[in-house]
């Protein structure tokens, strides 16, 4: 839960110390609109991708299922500016699939929080094995890190690869060979 008073404190405290003037017109407003911003940016926090993950539909396929390029947006906790990116995820289903969108979901549920990409990537995978309970999953995750694009080193452009395997997914090369045909 945001605390939106607290935020807004914060926000015109940070301002100030940066040397503007808090009464001007154009941040007059701004602590509110951070504090309506944290609600959405960050309305992942307390919350469990399990409540999107728990409806399951029976099925008699032995493949693998692939949601890719899954837009989603986190905060990196450790300088708290965005990154963004696409997640891929495939699973061998056991006798049970989730819902494409339910994937989708379970990846925004993580991402909004501060965080960091690679924690994000496991998370997910751990989600899925937990309440899906797959012969394996795989999660990719591509991102740009405005942390190291906008400051630091400034290399806008670049991108963070992670990826994450359980299951039979872990050692089968195979498997993993087959993910990475379906995501050309």
């Amino acid at each position: 839960m945001i605390d939106e008073a607290k935020v807004q404190q914060a926000v015109k405290l940070f301002l100030e110390a940066i040397g503007e003037e808090t009464k001007r017109e154009g941040l007059a407003d701004t602590p509110k609109r951070i504090s309506n911003m944290c609600k959405e940016i960050f309305g992942g926090i307390g919350k469990d991708a399990s409540e999107h993950l728990r409806v399951t539909f029976e099925a008699e396929g032995k493949g693998i299922v692939m949601e890719k390029e899954i837009p989603f947006y986190s905060v990196c906790e450790h300088h708290l500016v965005p990154f963004f990116g696409k997640a891929y995820i495939a699973y061998i289903p056991d006798g049970r699939v989730i819902g494409l969108s339910k994937l989708a979901r379970a990846v925004e549920t993580y991402a909004r929080r501060p965080q960091i990409q690679e924690q994000l990537t496991a998370q997910v995978a751990d989600a899925i094995m937990e309440n899906l309970k797959p012969k394996g999953v795989m999660v990719m995750m591509e991102a740009e890190h405005l942390c190291m694009s906008m400051r630091g080193v400034n290399k806008p452009g670049t991108k963070t690869m992670t990826l994450v395997c359980r299951g039979e997914f872990e050692e089968n090369q195979a498997l993993q060979a087959s993910f990475f045909q379906m995501l050309r």
